[in-house]
């Protein structure tokens, strides 16, 4: 059987809401880091099969499919395709397994996943109408609200899942202020630099990292969802701007253009879970991905679980003990270094292949939640 090979992940820093990034177009940045990713390995633009690039609020400067706009943004030839995927957060994670099951079964020999979300100029939430009953968002329809009626936004459904997982403040504040100490020791120590491009006259580094967080000022935050709750916004995910691709290829392009992979997809899984308690699916994502890979916990080396909400990496943990916490967002996660959304699968498996190689680790996992109660999972393995 075919395989898809990684052969390079590459990001953006990522700029938070009003921040140094807000000035740039969504498909100008996802367009500077597909040229980049595309000359830095001396691939022949031309080979590209295909553009696959995942964006959550196609509203306004993302609408009109910014994948293909972006693959000319970056002056790829015009005979280059390009489309444009929403699977919620973790859509640039489906936009890599899209890519590279068009490998495997031979439909491309060349494509790029990326994915990108300029949060400060197109809002979380601004392509949802809220005009059904009693405020609720029309995006579901009369069936769905009638098959639940308890559908419930994000925040609350992160706050289900403290409850449920027997999670409390202290350790839900905990992954935060870790997330914040692994970022900042991940950026000291050089870790970040081969994943990252600079944005000229912009950012040069992740912008929401908080050297000042401590565990103090996390818990004298207040409930973000529930006035007795436990998510705030610092055990949150922050909104961001960003971009990130990925860089994909058959094995007979490795020997045409003598590229060195890092690392070739091992398991690509996507479920869905109940859309109330909608942020539970990494857990069956994770177990699925393990099954088809015929691999068990204790063989992953390295995680990249989401940090959509502590909630969420604290309940995925409880479910897998068997691979330590030490090696999961081992350079902190979304709380830390934000969540642009439609960027951020690409995000989190660039730092996974890039760390997996500085490390020679063998097998690396990611899983991320998604709204409405679906979850992508991959496993990748170090070549």
């Amino acid at each position: 059987m075919r395989e898809a090979f990684i052969v390079d992940g590459l990001r953006t820093p990522i700029g938070k809401r009003g921040g140094s990034l807000k000035g740039i177009h969504a498909v100008d940045l996802l367009g500077l880091v597909i040229e980049n990713i595309v000359n830095r390995n001396s691939i022949d633009p031309s080979c590209v099969d295909d553009v696959i690039a995942g964006c959550v609020s196609q509203l306004g400067e993302q609408t009109g499919n910014v994948g293909r706009n972006a693959a000319l943004a970056a002056g790829l030839p015009e005979t280059v395709p390009g489309t444009t995927v929403d699977r919620q957060c973790g859509s640039s994670q489906q936009a890599l397994h899209f890519a590279a099951q068009g490998i495997i079964a031979g439909s491309y020999e060349v494509a790029i996943a990326c994915g990108v979300e300029m949060m400060s100029r197109v809002p979380m939430g601004s392509t949802f109408s809220y005009e059904g009953p009693e405020g609720a968002s029309t995006a579901f329809g009369p069936k769905m609200y009638d098959r639940y009626p308890g559908l419930v936004p994000q925040g609350i459904s992160a706050e289900m899942m403290a409850e449920k997982w027997n999670l409390d403040r202290n350790e839900l504040d905990e992954i935060s202020y870790s997330s914040h100490q692994r970022a900042l020791n991940a950026w000291e120590n050089g870790y970040f630099k081969k994943q990252i491009l600079e944005v000229p006259e912009a950012l040069h580094k992740d912008e929401g990292v908080r050297e000042e967080t401590t565990k103090e000022i996390l818990s004298q935050l207040k409930p973000a969802f529930k006035p007795d709750g436990v998510i705030t916004a610092g055990n949150s995910s922050q909104i961001s701007d960003g971009a990130a691709a990925l860089l994909l290829v058959s094995e007979d392009i490795l020997n045409k253009f003598n590229l060195e992979p890092i690392a070739k997809i091992r398991s690509m899984a996507v479920v869905g879970t109940d859309p109330v308690l909608m942020l539970s699916g990494p857990i069956p994502a994770t177990r699925k991905a393990l099954d088809q890979a015929k691999l068990k916990p204790e063989d992953i080396n390295l995680a990249e679980i989401n940090e959509a909400f502590s909630s969420v990496v604290g309940a995925w943990r409880k479910e897998f003990p068997e691979i330590n916490y030490e090696n999961v967002n081992a350079n902190g996660g979304s709380i830390a270094i934000g969540h642009p959304l439609g960027a951020t699968g690409a995000r989190l498996m660039t730092n996974l292949i890039h760390e997996m190689k500085r490390n020679k680790l063998k097998y690396g996992l990611q899983a991320i939640c998604e709204g409405g109660g679906t979850a992508n999972a991959t496993i990748v393995e170090l070549v």
